[in-house]
């Protein structure tokens, strides 16, 4: 990919995000600051029903995606937008953001390399937990839908650290692998060598 095109996958991961969430909050609060009795208020008095109004929105909607038609309507949701190659990542990007935002990334340990075939690596996180056999439970997430993925338990010698962050590893599997060439063409690149290297003294040897 050439430096201007990832540059700009990068900044559309980043910005994009942000942008359609500041879009939904401008929307919803215009629709309720023009609601009569908000509009018949005197200011500040509307500004302060607005956010009222707002907040009980919020609240109403987390309190019906806790229930059977709740999370019926979040997996409809969440398959309509995951149909469309670009809307989906924009939608998981901002989801992503806002759960950052809220709870942080505490609920996601290390990220993590593992070998799941032959000279094949996949991105995988810690969980903090581990099997009665002493298999660490990895969640391997898939892309670009990072909220769907597979709980593995793995053998610790089979589990490569890395040195990148939650949010790292993250935003790469999100922008399905455009988000950090760059490290990934340093770091990859130099895997990968060392692979061919060794392969080629082997055939040497031999």
């Amino acid at each position: 990919m050439s430096s201007w095109r990832r540059d700009f996958a990068s900044g559309l991961v980043v910005v994009v995000p942000l942008l359609v969430i500041l879009s939904v909050v401008n929307y919803l609060y215009s629709r309720i600051v023009s609601l009569p009795f908000v509009r018949r208020l005197q200011e500040p008095f509307g500004f302060f029903a607005a956010i009222i109004v707002f907040v009980l929105l919020i609240f109403s909607v987390g309190y019906l995606m806790r229930t059977t038609a709740g999370r019926l309507i979040e997996n409809y949701l969440d398959a309509a937008m995951n149909r469309v190659p670009l809307i989906r990542v924009l939608y998981n990007a901002s989801k992503l953001a806002v759960e950052t935002a809220l709870s942080g990334t505490e609920e996601l340990q290390t990220p993590v390399k593992v070998e799941t075939w032959p000279g094949m690596r996949m991105t995988a996180f810690k969980t903090g937990k581990t099997t009665v056999d002493g298999r660490e439970v990895l969640f391997m997430p898939t892309a670009p839908n990072i909220t769907t993925g597979f709980i593995i338990e793995v053998e610790t010698s089979d589990i490569t650290e890395t040195d990148e962050t939650v949010e790292e590893a993250l935003t790469r599997t999100l922008s399905a692998g455009f988000a950090d060439e760059d490290r990934n063409a340093s770091t990859g690149s130099a895997t990968g060598a060392n692979f061919s290297t060794t392969e080629n003294i082997d055939s040497s040897d031999n």
